[in-house]
C-alpha cells in the first residue's frame, strides 16, 4: 500500500464519527451542547498526543461555518495573529483560530490575543499535552474553558482500527490487533501510523514485523491498559508498604514489558513527595536525579539506577502531610475561601510589616485574616525534627 496518511484520511468529520472522549461528547455532555447551540466560549483543550484535540477544533469550526487557522505557539508570530483578526475585521463570520502548544505563548502573544478574545473577534482554541492553567495568565484565564482529554481506551482503538482495516484492504491476526492497540498507549494517530507503514511492507500483516517498525510500545503503556496500570499500581502500593522485594518484583515487570524508564522514574518522583514527604525529604532529590539519569542512560543499564532508588524509597520512612495539606488548601481555595492580602504583607514593603530577621529569625505576626489549619505532622521521620524547628523558632522549646 502507497502512503496514504491514514490518520488524515480517517479522520471524523463530524462529531457523531468522532471516536473517544465521551465524557466530553456524549450527546448530554455539556462541551457538545455548546458546540451544537453554536455557544462554545473560548476554550483550551489538554490531553496526551492523537487523542483528537485538532480534530475536535476542526469539526468545531466546520459545524459553525467558521474559517479555521491552525497555529502552533511555538512558531506564531504576534505580526500573522493581528492580519488574521484584521482580514475578519468588518466580517460577520468570524474564524476559529487554533494554536496548538498552547502552553508555551508567551506572554506578550497572550497579551495580543487578549483584547481580540474580549471582542470575540475569533473563537480562539487552543491544544496542549500539558495542563495549559498554569501558563496561561489570569486574564487568559478568566475568558476561557478548559477541557481535559483522555488517553483513547482499548475499544476505542479497536472499533477504528478495523474501520480502517475493512477499507484498505489488509488483513492482520489477532496478535497483530492486539500489538498494534496495545503499543499505542491511546494514541489514535501512533497506531494508524504503525498500521500504514507494516501495510506497505506486506497486506497480510503479522506481529513480528509490527514489532521490528515498532520494538516497545510508546509512553506510558507496554501492555493493555489494565495489566499496564495493574503493575503500575502495584509497584507504588509494594513501595508504600516498605516491602522491598514486592517493590522490586512489580518494577521488573515493568521493564521486562519494555516499559520506558522515564515512565518508571517519573512514578517514583510523585512517590517521593507523595508518600514519603519530608519523612525522608533526600528522597525527592534522589527520585530526581534518578529520572535524569535514566533519561540519559537508558536500558539495559537504567534497570540499575532504577532499583537503587526503588529500594530507597521504600525503605524510607512513608508520610502523606505534604500532599495532604496541599489538597487541604486547595479545597479552601476552590470552596471560595478567598482572603485578602492583608496589608502589611502587600508588596512593596509596608511600614507595618515586621521583618523578621530584624527579631532573631521570628517575631509574632499575623498572616492571614482568619487563621486555617492545613498541615497536620504526624512526625514521621524527618518530620519530627521539623516539629521541633518550628517549636525551637517560635520559643516555645
Amino acid at each position: 500500500m502507497a502512503s496514504r496518511n491514514l490518520a488524515l484520511l480517517y479522520r471524523p468529520r463530524s462529531l457523531d464519527e468522532f471516536v473517544g472522549q465521551a465524557h466530553l461528547l456524549r450527546q448530554s455532555a455539556p462541551l457538545r451542547r455548546l458546540i451544537e447551540n453554536d455557544a462554545l466560549q473560548h476554550s483550551f483543550f489538554y490531553g496526551p498526543p492523537g487523542v483528537g484535540k485538532t480534530t475536535l477544533a476542526r469539526i468545531i469550526a466546520e459545524k459553525l461555518g467558521r474559517p479555521f487557522y491552525e497555529l502552533n505557539a511555538t512558531t506564531l508570530k504576534v505580526d500573522e495573529l493581528r492580519a488574521i483578526f484584521k482580514q475578519y475585521a468588518n466580517s460577520l463570520i468570524k474564524p476559529l483560530v487554533f494554536i496548538d502548544e498552547v502552553h508555551r505563548l508567551s506572554r506578550t502573544q497572550q497579551e495580543v490575543l487578549l483584547p481580540f478574545m474580549e471582542r470575540y473577534d475569533a473563537l480562539v482554541v487552543g491544544a496542549s499535552t500539558e495542563n495549559p492553567f498554569f501558563s496561561l495568565t489570569a486574564a487568559m484565564r478568566s475568558r476561557s474553558l478548559l477541557f481535559e482529554f483522555k488517553p483513547l481506551t482499548v475499544a476505542d482503538l479497536g472499533h477504528m482500527l478495523d474501520r480502517v482495516v475493512s477499507k484498505e484492504g489488509v488483513s492482520l491476526d489477532e496478535d497483530a490487533r492486539r500489538y498494534l492497540v496495545d503499543s499505542s498507549g491511546g494514541d489514535m494517530r501512533a497506531m494508524l501510523n504503525l498500521l500504514e507503514a507494516a501495510a506497505a511492507v506486506s497486506s497480510q500483516i503479522d506481529v513480528d514485523t509490527l514489532k521490528e517498525l515498532r520494538p516497545a510500545a510508546l509512553h506510558d503503556g507496554s501492555n493493555s491498559g489494565d495489566t499496564h496500570y495493574n503493575l503500575v499500581s502495584a509497584m507504588i502500593k509494594s513501595m508504600r508498604g516498605s516491602d522491598v522485594d514486592a517493590s522490586l518484583y512489580w518494577m521488573a515487570r515493568l521493564i521486562a514489558a519494555a516499559e520506558p524508564p522515564e515512565f518508571i522514574a517519573r512514578r517514583m518522583v510523585i512517590f517521593a513527595s507523595e508518600d514519603v514527604g519530608n519523612a525522608n525529604p533526600n528522597a525527592l532529590g534522589i527520585a530526581v536525579d534518578t529520572m535524569q539519569a535514566v533519561s540519559k542512560i537508558g536500558y539495559p543499564e537504567a534497570r540499575i539506577i532504577l532499583s537503587q532508588c526503588c529500594i530507597y524509597l521504600a525503605s524510607s520512612p512513608k508520610s502523606n502531610t505534604a500532599y495532604k495539606a496541599i489538597d487541604r488548601a486547595i479545597g479552601a481555595v476552590e470552596k471560595g475561601e478567598m482572603q485578602p492580602v492583608l496589608k502589611h504583607l502587600q508588596s512593596p514593603n509596608h511600614p507595618g510589616y515586621l521583618y523578621p530577621h530584624d527579631f532573631g529569625g521570628w517575631v509574632e505576626q499575623e498572616y492571614m485574616q482568619k487563621p486555617m489549619k492545613f498541615y497536620e505532622s504526624k512526625g514521621m521521620g524527618f518530620e519530627k525534627r521539623l516539629d521541633e524547628w518550628l517549636e525551637k523558632i517560635k520559643g516555645r522549646l
